[in-house]
Parts: structure tokens; sequence; C-alpha cells
């Protein structure tokens, strides 16, 4: 990094003008990249508004359930029948309608099925596995028995693998509504991530739990029209809203949560558990309205018969519920914004000591991060039910939570982290999409892309030594970015079609809108557009331009350079340092100038030929001999004439009262050069490190990139001398190759090794490591 002098006129008019260097000509797409996403949204209507909001003529339309099903144990098979009542909201006549059919994915022969590839594993729906038929060769997949009218009237119907079609008499009109009931029955199927059931062995005892279990409307909208596309596993639900009034009958020793409030308590419940119910409803703590007691002497006892568990829940967009004898049930009503909430979990004795410590907390703590996020919590209660896979399944008021010590109740750090966040990540989904009701069939990032970006934050308010592997950090998102770019889609890309679906859908996103947050608009600007978006929104169906859109309209942003490159691309960040050189203005004093030239001088005279010349060499001919010396014996070079005098005199008459004082200033002025080698626009962010040891970051916007995308040359003036450049100091933007981040450049850290002795001696553990080693890294007695 060479410093050099330029007279100050040519500083004045080249850095604070134009305030970079001109740079050679070659191709770039800067203008491009920063062009508007016009080409790429659709065009504003009457029913979403160009500002991202919905637009007057926005509809949707409704259904209501009235539903009675049983769960029968011995044969684990679900009998159903329903009412529904369907609103025609829409401006069009409709003369059919379509229902969802999701067991039928079990059904022989079904596209689900035939179209999956990959592994083998028949249970992993949604996993590329080949699901043609489940290992016990059942006859999976839903039964309908039965389609009438009010009036008890037969209605023609017509299944298509995942879907239903429902023949109407004569059109339903816009404002009208139907009535017409449904009867049905399915075998359940063994837990596969979504709905099932689990079987302990070791004490013959199932745990239920029960989703896309009934025959459920499809959307209808101004998109889309229908959204009766079919499921293949991947893209979940598209679902609209509507009042369920479902009555639930399983074995009389079942403990059930559902979607919704339990109506009739009294019935269900023992004395004792309605006491400590309505202790619950004060208490700051988690209340055991069903102990490990009650559940262990069901579990060893037999049916006497039946129970009906009543539930309610008004504008919801889906029903699920859980029934087993091995409940253990906890709950306690939290502040939600001014406003009492169940917080409850469900969950057998294997599932403790983690659940009966962390899931309720967990659940409170989920909905109070969330509203103050996005929209206050607006139902009355929110479980999370224990799960036997080690993700997890979101549902209204209801998910399914995957986390489990080991068997003799020991666990690690990271099954317990693990846990939390699946609970975070999953009663956070009663925000996006339960609340905001995004197209998960269409685009999965719209709901799990902004949970799993809520769900990091939630984390670090719950411990800020939360252990976070994926999504938020967005070093975290940098060996997915590296990948081969032939190995990517956008993250635009519909449900059914993403490649690597967890880095691609969750963390991809969450990472962008962190980076959001932090980098690109400030946290103050994002939270309220954030929030706005949510508030737009909820209970409405979204699409992506009115998250695009609501989030500029809301901020005053341009952000359509960063949606096109980090939703609608799959290049990388990779950004470099190439060179930095150091500029000071020339006040034109000779004092100062030929002082340097002097020093200058010297040190290129100080040769190693010199060095050793002054020992090898006593004495010269001149030294010997004065005669032979003559006027340029002792003419000084750098001394300073009258003429050099009069020179500075002259510059600084012609100089004004501004240009005066920023001489006197002796600012350093620093030209970097960074290229872009990743392609995707970033802001640049800089750290100074100068030789006094303090340090100073600069933070470039990426509208720098505009006139050229590919090289770019910035002018950085700083008081101090820089004594080293650092790129992207807090690991904020992903960049994938940090190596060349750093000006000058630092060597590579060395691989290390080891020396032992011969004899292959090695070094003692402690008892505590011993232990986590014969353990498989869980440390026996980690239970606080």
């Amino acid at each position: 990094m060479q410093k050099i002098k330029l007279l100050f006129i040519l500083l004045l008019s080249t850095f604070f003008t134009k305030n970079t260097f001109a740079q050679e000509k070659q191709p770039f797409n800067g203008n491009t990249r920063f062009e508007q996403l016009d080409n790429l949204l659709p065009t504003p209507n009457t029913y979403r508004t160009a500002s991202g909001s919905p637009g007057k003529d926005y509809f949707q339309n409704r259904a209501d359930y009235d539903i009675k099903v049983e769960l029968d144990e011995p044969n684990n098979k679900i009998i159903g029948s329903e009412t529904v009542t369907y609103f025609n909201n829409s401006p069009d006549a409709l003369p059919y309608i379509w229902l969802q059919l999701e067991q039928n994915a079990f059904a022989k022969g079904n596209a689900t099925a035939s179209t999956a590839i990959g592994g083998t594993n028949a249970l992993k729906l949604g996993e590329t596995s080949d699901i043609s038929q489940l290992p016990d060769g059942k006859d999976y997949g839903f039964k309908i028995t039965n389609i009438k009218d009010k009036l008890g009237a037969k209605l023609k119907y017509t299944i298509n693998q995942t879907m239903m079609r429902i023949d109407l008499p004569t059109a339903l009109l816009p404002g009208q509504s139907v009535v017409f009931s449904i009867d049905w029955n399915y075998l359940i199927t063994d837990y596969y991530g979504r709905s099932g059931y689990e079987y302990f062995p070791i004490d013959g005892n199932y745990a239920y739990n029960i989703a896309h279990w009934f025959p459920r409307l499809c959307a209808y909208n101004d998109v889309n029209g229908w959204q009766n596309k079919q499921f293949l596993g991947q893209g979940e639900f598209t679902l609209i809203f509507g009042n369920y009034k479902v009555a639930v009958t399983v074995p009389n020793d079942h403990v059930v949560g559902a979607t919704g409030l339990l109506q009739n308590p009294t019935q269900v419940l023992t004395a004792n558990q309605i006491k400590r119910w309505e202790s619950a409803k004060k208490s700051t703590e988690p209340v055991m309205i069903v102990n490990p007691a009650e559940a262990l002497a069901a579990e060893k006892g037999k049916p006497s018969g039946k129970k009906t568990w009543i539930y309610k829940a008004e504008n919801v967009r889906d029903f699920a519920f859980a029934s087993s004898r091995k409940y253990i049930w906890d709950a306690m009503q939290v502040d939600v914004e001014g406003k009492k909430v169940w917080a409850m979990s469900l969950y057998p004795k294997e599932g403790n000591p983690l659940w009966e410590q962390y899931s309720t907390y967990t659940v409170a703590h989920t909905l109070r991060s969330y509203s103050k996020r996005s929209v206050a919590y607006p139902y009355p209660v929110a479980y999370s039910v224990h799960s036997v896979a080690g993700g997890g399944m979101e549902y209204p008021m209801i998910s399914f939570n995957g986390g489990r010590p080991e068997p003799d109740g020991t666990y690690s750090e990271e099954t317990k982290s693990d846990m939390i966040s699946v609970i975070i990540h999953e009663v956070g989904h009663n925000f996006f999409p339960m609340i905001v009701n995004s197209d998960e069939r269409q685009w999965t990032w719209m709901d799990e892309g902004l949970n799993s970006f809520l769900e990091y934050l939630t984390c670090i308010e719950f411990d800020r030594a939360f252990i976070i592997n994926r999504g938020g950090e967005p070093q975290n998102i940098v060996p997915y970015m590296r990948t081969d770019p032939t190995q990517q889609v956008p993250i635009m890309t519909n449900s059914e079609s993403v490649l690597k679906f967890g880095p691609n859908a969750y963390d991809k996103p969450a990472t962008a809108l962190n980076i959001l947050r932090e980098t690109i608009m400030g946290r103050e600007l994002f939270d309220y557009a954030f929030k706005e978006y949510a508030r737009r929104w909820a209970f409405k169906t979204p699409m992506p331009a009115d998250f695009f859109r609501t989030m500029e309209d809301a901020s005053g942003v341009d952000l359509d350079w960063f949606w096109k490159g980090w939703f609608f691309g799959v290049e990388p960040v990779n950004l470099s340092i190439e060179n930095v050189e150091w500029f000071a203005a020339d006040k034109n004093d000779p004092v100062v100038n030929k002082a340097e030239e002097r020093k200058a001088d010297l040190a290129q005279k100080e040769t190693i030929s010199t060095i050793r010349n002054r020992t090898d060499i006593p004495q010269t001919e001149v030294e010997k001999n004065p005669k032979l010396k003559d006027f340029y014996s002792s003419y000084d070079e750098f001394a300073v004439t009258p003429e050099d005098k009069r020179s500075q005199e002259n510059f600084l008459a012609n100089r004004t009262k501004e240009e005066k004082a920023l001489l006197d200033k002796n600012k350093n002025f620093y030209v970097i050069n960074v290229k872009n080698k990743g392609g995707l626009i970033s802001p640049v962010i800089i750290k100074m490190v100068f030789e006094d040891g303090t340090n100073e970051i600069v933070r470039i916007p990426a509208e720098v990139w505009r006139f050229n995308d590919k090289e770019i040359k910035k002018v950085i003036p700083t008081d101090k001398k820089v004594a080293k450049w650092v790129l992207d100091p807090f690991f904020e933007t992903a960049d994938i190759d940090t190596s060349d981040n750093a000006f000058p450049a630092e060597p590579e850290q060395p691989t290390r090794f080891q020396l032992f002795k011969s004899g292959g001696g090695r070094r003692a553990m402690n008892p505590m490591q011993r232990a986590s080693r014969m353990n498989g890294g869980v440390v026996p007695g980690a239970r606080n």
C-alpha cells in the first residue's frame, strides 16, 4: 500500500466531485440488477394493490365445519362425518367445489408415490421416498361412503387422487352458500412426520397425532382460481378460514388436545383435574392437569368405555387433534399483548425430564415473541404435543413436536436445543401461515422462511447461548451458497420443485431477512415494515408480490435489487479486496516535501553493498584528500530554497478558504478496489484497523454497484493511517470466500498436528469426558 502525493487541486476535483477514480470500460450488469421488479411480479389490480395491500375487491371464501369423529383404537381407524357450510364470497359463479384428500397420498397408485424418487423409507412422505405401498400392505387412503346435500339428496363427486370435486345441482352464485355433508373413514398410518400414530411396545399403547384427517375445502382466489394442485408431499396445505365444532370420541382413558378450546371439561376430566385446571389459570408456572401418576395408571389399565371431547375454534384454517392414554398434561395461562392465553403441553413419560421442564415455558415465550413482531396472538390456546419424529408439524393452536431424551432420562445439550427450537418453530407457525395465510402448496418459503427467521430471533431471546446451526446467521448459509449453482434453484420456486428443501425454503429466506434487518434496512425500518405486512394480511392470503411490495412501501427502501438477487437468483455473495492505494493532499510545502524526499533517498541508498562497504572500505580517496572536494561535495539537493518558498506562497494564494482548511487537516485518502466475484449484489462493509490499534467501520450501500456490478473503486478519507483493511468483518453478508477479504492479505491458519510418544500414548480424559464418550456424547444426569 504505497503512499502517493497528489496536488490538492487534483484531489479536490477527482475525490470529492466524482468520489471515485475512472474505471476501465468493461461489460457490466449494474443497471439490469437495479431495474424494478415489474417484469417478474404480477400487475397490481383491484384485488392486490401496488403498495402490497389487499385491494378494494379482495375476497376469500369461507367454510364452517360441524364434525363428529371417532378414533377406533383397536383398528387404528378414523371414522367421521362432517357437515360443511361453504360461502362463496368471490365474484364468480361456481358450478363445482374442490376438496383436499391428503390421506390418499398413501393410497395405491397415487401420484405421490409414482412420482417420488430416491430412498426406500415408505413412511417419510415428502423426503423423496418411494411410498408406492406401505410395508403392511393395508388399504390406506380415504374411503368416502356418502356425500349429500342438506336435504339428504346425494351429490355427484369425482375423486382425482388427493383431490375431490363435488358437482353442484346449480352453480353457487356470488354471495350464496351451500350446505353438504360427507361420511368417510380411513386407516391411520404410522407417524411419518405430519400425522399418524406411535406405538410404544414397552407398554403396548399408542399416541395419535391426527391431521389432514377430514375432507377440507380447497382455496379459491383471484390468483389461481381453485388451488387444486395435487399433494405430492413437499408442498404443504393451502386452506381457507372457518369456524369449527368437533366432537372427538375416544377410549375413555385417553386425553385429547385439539385445535380450539375444550367445551366440556367437566364431562371428560375428574374433579381433581378440574381443580388443577382452575389453578392453572392463575399460576405463573405450569400446573399438571393430568399428572404423571394418573398417566402411568392409565397406561397400565384398560378402557371401560368411550368419552367425547368437544372442541370449538373460530376463524381457523384447519383442525388437528392428539389423543393417548399416555399423556401427561400441563398448562398455564400467560399474558400475550394484554390477553390471557393458555399455554399447554401433552407428552408421555418418555418425554421427561425435558418436556415437563421446557415445553410449556417455550410455548409461552414463543407467543410473546412472535406477537410483538407480527400480530397479537388472537386464539385462546396453544398446544405443544410430543411426537416421535425429530422435527415437527404445525396446525392452528396445536403442533406436534419432536425431541426426546435417552431412555434413562439423560440428554445432550444439542437434543435440548433442538427440542426447544422445534417447539418455537412449530408454535410460531400459528402466525405464519395459520394467521397470515400464505399458499403453502405454491410457496413454501412464505411460511417456512419467514417463520424460520422469527424462530431465530425467538431462540436468541430464549437464551443468549442458544445453539443455532441453521437459518438467521449469514455464515450458516455459506456452505449451501457455495454449492454448484446448477444444483440450486431460486427461492421463488414452486414447493414441489425445490431442491435441497431445508436450505432453500427455510434457511436461505431466513438468512435473507436477517441481512435485510441487520445490514440493508436497519432494525427499526425492517421491524415496522414486517409488522405492517403481518397486520395487512392477517386472516388473508398474501402472495409473494404482496410481501415484497409491503416491505418497500412501509419502509421507503427500494429493495427490488435484493429480491432479484436473493429470491429470484442463485448467485452467492463473494467480494474481494483487490488493492488499496494511499494518497495524501500535497500542500506544496518544501520543508515537508524535501524532508520526505531526503528520507526516501537515504532508504534507497541503504543497500547491502553500502552496509558492507562501511567496514570493507575504511576511507575513500576523497575522504583522504580534501583537495578532491568541490561545490557538489557540500551541495544539498534536498535543502529548501527561496524559489521553493515562493512556489508555496503562490500555491496557497490561489486556494479558497475551504481548501486551505482541508489542507490543514492532513487527511489520508485511500482508494479501495473491490471486486464482485460471486455476482450477488451486496453492501460493502469495511473495517479499517489503524496503526494505533483503533478501528472504524465504513458501510457502503449496495447501490454503489449500480453502474458497474463487477468492480468498484471507492475513495475513503481518514485522519489516521490504516494498517489493515477487512471486508465483512461481522460476517453479515454470507460471503462464501473470506480468504481474500483482508488487505494486506493474511496468511492462512496452519494445519495443526500433535506429537505422540512412541507406543501410541493417549491424552487422559477426566471422568466427565469419559462418561460422555461412553454415552455417545450424552452426559449422565444432565437434567437441568
